[in-house]
């Protein structure tokens, strides 16, 4: 199965950021509604489906600081960047930021790519090695966290990078700032989070 948000004029950065090739996918729908328990688990349903900061909640689940390396801080331009469609409501040029995020102790948990308005970055990012709650949470920005897709799927770079076995689950939203989309972002979860909130499914299955 091809990845996930490929396009046929926009092949050459389609491996540049590590998106899920989909065993599932949900819409908008599927995050108001919610899932069945049999295929995400309430606790995890929380995590992903909720409005609240991920950085915040992993470091609430392991007791320690959550803390970002960031591995790629690229103009992207016009560019659609093989990324959810909604890319096109956060205006450009644009820059492309991807991070892993991790215990104090170097666990990581969770990677995640953002897209920016590349000539506001520096505003909100002011140190660009904070989470992106730490980061706005300090300049008091109100936001809006929109959540808009939900994915359940494979990566081999991932599964490389987290030293876990997929499938995974991810999910996409746009932050939203005085009624405009600031950034669009993409996460995955490490299945290690189990350790913390349990089996992903219900009946503990893999399906």
């Amino acid at each position: 199965m091809t990845a996930i948000f490929k396009s046929a004029d926009n092949l050459k950065l389609s491996t540049a950021w590590h998106c899920l090739t989909p065993l599932w996918q949900g819409g908008e729908e599927a995050v108001q509604q919610g899932l069945p328990h049999t295929q995400l688990a309430p606790a995890w349903q929380l995590l992903l489906l909720g409005d609240g900061s991920p950085t915040r909640h992993l470091q609430l689940l392991t007791g320690e600081p959550t803390e970002v390396d960031v591995i790629d801080m690229s103009a992207i331009a016009m560019d659609l960047d093989s990324a959810p469609t909604q890319i096109q409501a956060v205006p450009g040029p644009r820059l492309r930021r991807q991070v892993w995020l991790r215990t104090a102790s170097g666990q990581r948990l969770a990677y995640a790519t953002s897209w920016w308005e590349a000539s506001h970055v520096d505003e909100y990012l002011q140190n660009r090695n904070l989470p992106i709650w730490a980061s706005l949470t300090r300049l008091r920005t109100e936001l809006y966290r929109d959540v808009q897709g939900l994915y359940y799927g494979h990566s081999e770079a991932l599964e490389s990078a987290f030293s876990e076995s997929g499938p995974f689950w991810g999910r996409h939203y746009l932050f939203w700032h005085h009624g405009q989309p600031l950034t669009l972002i993409y996460e995955v979860f490490s299945p290690y989070l189990t350790k913390y909130l349990g089996a992903t499914h219900l009946d503990g299955g893999d399906d």
